[in-house]
């Protein structure tokens, strides 16, 4: 689950990482408001879940309210990147003197939290990591042990950083790491960590992202949540305990077991087909969990055709089998489909299924080929 600007902003305040003055707002005269209790230069800012904000034109300075209502009302009207802009963030304008970039993530390879600095902030870190690798800075942190004193300095070191400046990098830092562990998170960003003229040290923009799998241990942070950013196809699927991905080919997927998935998606592309999207039912779906998974896929006007592929251990293939008939019954559009059910109940299913019609096939590889050449436009 990805957070807002300002909604993570909100977590660097309470984890003692000091932040711009500013306020969130949704109107144009609101910016204004906000504009006039801060004084002199402010920042608006669209809050998208999209990176490129700025390049879209949706970050724009102001000297004056009557500057800042006019760029509010402006960005309001805009779509970034296909989203709607509904909120903005204005904050106080900051005199920058230096830029530094600070992060904590998972690195999958290494099975480690690391710590990722550079004296490059405010740019894309990835294009940092493209042109000049030497200037990240990874320190891997041992979970068991937290994130070290020593590790931090050798941090501020790495950077450059001015010695005047450790103390407060070192609470920054820790920070950081506390809301990265204690909420959960895939990603806890500062981008940029600035060093301004006033020699103060402030958190100019964050991005925190939040592992889904742990919302159940955080009410606060997933009532934070945006649905108007999403998918909703995402969301409907969320409701049903579906895990789903659109993705941009013509072939919808319906599987259980995310590994079933993975090989299923790789055999279409293997076949010369593009999947439409990953759908994981997981195991042991009932009949209604099924018809919501093939509404969700069946409501996507680029699938050509549906390939669903069912491994019967704890998942009943009849089950599966009145899932599918139940979803055909409710909807008008019926893109081709073939259907392969191998274990629990397999001959029951397929007998549902020869009785509504359905092409069904006895491997993987056949119900591929065979899904590839529907979505081709084949017979």
């Amino acid at each position: 689950m990805r957070l807002h600007e300002y909604q993570s902003k909100q977590l660097f305040s309470k984890y003692g990482i000091p932040i711009p003055r500013g306020r969130v707002v949704s109107s144009a005269d609101e910016a204004r408001q906000v504009a006039d209790e801060l004084g002199g230069r402010v920042v608006v800012k669209a809050q998208v879940l999209v990176g490129g904000r700025g390049k879209a034109g949706g970050i724009r300075l102001a000297k004056t309210p009557e500057e800042v209502e006019n760029h509010a009302r402006q960005i309001l009207d805009m779509s970034i990147k296909g989203l709607a802009v509904h909120k903005l963030l204005v904050d106080e304008g900051i005199n920058i003197a230096k830029e530094i970039y600070l992060g904590v993530t998972n690195d999958r390879a290494v099975r480690l939290p690391v710590v990722l600095a550079s004296s490059e902030g405010g740019m894309d870190i990835e294009e940092v990591a493209r042109r000049t690798p030497e200037k990240i800075i990874r320190t891997y942190v041992d979970p068991l042990l937290g994130l070290r004193e020593y590790q931090i300095r050798d941090i501020a070191v790495a950077i450059d950083l001015p010695k005047d400046y450790w103390r407060v990098f070192m609470g920054i830092a820790r920070g950081l790491w506390s809301l990265y562990v204690e909420c959960d998170a895939t990603l806890a960003e500062i981008n940029p960590l600035v060093i301004t003229k006033e020699e103060q040290v402030v958190a100019l923009d964050g991005k925190v992202i939040i592992d889904d799998n742990a919302l159940f241990r955080h009410v606060d942070l997933a009532e934070m949540r945006d649905l108007s950013a999403e998918n909703p196809a995402e969301v409907e699927a969320r409701k049903y305990g579906l895990s789903y991905v659109k993705l941009a080919g013509k072939i919808g997927c319906l599987v259980n077991g995310a590994g079933l998935a993975m090989a299923t998606l790789d055999l279409i592309k293997l076949c010369g087909g593009e999947p439409a999207n990953f759908l994981d039912i997981g195991g042991g779906a009932c009949a209604e969990k099924v018809t919501a998974a093939l509404r969700i896929i069946l409501s996507d006007p680029d699938v050509a055709a549906i390939l669903i592929n069912i491994f019967g251990g704890i998942t009943r293939c009849d089950e599966v089998a009145r899932g599918i008939v139940g979803a055909l019954s409710e909807v008008k559009a019926k893109p081709p489909m073939v259907i392969r059910l191998v274990g629990t109940n397999a001959e029951e299913g397929r007998q549902l299924l020869a009785d509504a019609h359905l092409v069904t096939a006895e491997t993987l590889e056949e119900a591929a080929e065979k899904a590839v050449e529907l979505a081709a436009g084949g017979c």
